[in-house]
């Protein structure tokens, strides 16, 4: 059987649509620090969907954001709460074989790759957030990476824990095949060639910009995957505001979703799930589609 990681999909909007709070400038992060049953709750869901790899509830807990919100002096305290969190969540469906994923994300905030500074400068906080959570995770996950600047030093980072390191890059929605930098996804996938990375796909872009740039990725990386976001757009997300101006898309249900996941599988992709509103549901229609199709669904 031709095995596929299956990741959990969007935390940080199923958070936000779960929380009794208003929406904060640190999104996933305030409903850890002030309600973490509903992580716990969120990351169980994702399990019971079929999910055999979680990610850690650290998105945008990076000591740049944590800095910018004066609370900086909680970077330990969050990726231990983060860690244990998940390690309740596991126990708690009684879930053999799910594994733990390390998150690096942008350090400053999505989509914003003008917020962001060269290799050498980002890879010591990579290094930092990657330090605390390791030892508790199986894979090293880099995602929503905006420039090559940020996949590189994550990357970099991530290699040097000796763990599977999978890297995603995200694509501008207009087709374009360009990070959201501007800088072309070959080069990015130039630049990243003498890593020694586990993976490298495309995430939190539209499904139709990821089924475009796949095959480029597929072309230059020797494992590929991919894992869309179901936003509208991206535009009313500022640094330091609120993702609450942010709206899903009515028509990608978790039917369809699944058609462009299994596409994806279909033409390569050994590393799946889902990002930015796509929840338990679409996690779990995807996961009935790949038992049927006879994929072994794993965690690394």
């Amino acid at each position: 059987m031709t095995q596929v990681i299956l990741k959990d999909g969007g935390s940080g909007q199923e958070l936000l649509a779960r929380s009794s709070m208003s929406a904060h400038p640190l999104w996933s992060t305030k409903v850890m620090m002030e309600e973490p049953e509903t992580v716990q709750a969120v990351h169980a869901d994702f399990i019971r969907a079929g999910a055999r790899l979680i990610t850690l509830n650290t998105y945008s807990a990076t000591p740049e954001r944590l800095t910018r919100e004066g609370v900086g002096d909680m970077f330990e305290t969050l990726q231990k709460r983060a860690i244990d969190l998940a390690n309740a969540a596991r126990d708690e469906v009684e879930a053999d074989g799910v594994k733990l994923a390390a998150c690096l994300p942008p350090l400053h905030g999505s989509y914003r790759p003008d917020m962001s500074l060269g290799h050498a400068d980002l890879l010591p906080a990579y290094q930092e957030i990657v330090a605390a959570q390791e030892a508790a995770c199986d894979v090293i996950l880099c995602e929503t990476l905006s420039s090559i600047a940020e996949a590189t030093a994550a990357a970099q980072a991530g290699v040097e824990t000796g763990k599977p390191t999978w890297v995603f890059v995200t694509l501008k929605d207009d087709n374009s095949q360009t990070l959201r930098s501007g800088e072309p996804l070959e080069a990015a996938l130039d630049a990243l060639k003498g890593i020694k990375v586990a993976g490298i796909g495309l995430n939190c872009s539209k499904p139709e910009v990821v089924s475009g740039g796949l095959p480029a990725v597929s072309a230059s990386a020797g494992a590929t995957g991919a894992y869309a976001n179901a936003f509208t757009g991206i535009d009313p997300l500022e640094i330091g505001g609120t993702v609450d101006g942010l709206r899903a898309r009515d028509d990608v249900t978790p039917a369809r979703y699944a058609d462009f996941a299994m596409q994806w599988v279909a033409d390569g992709a050994r590393f799946v799930g889902g990002c930015c509103e796509v929840g338990p549901g679409h996690i779990a229609e995807l996961a009935n589609r790949l038992k049927e199709a006879g994929y072994d669904l794993v965690g690394a």
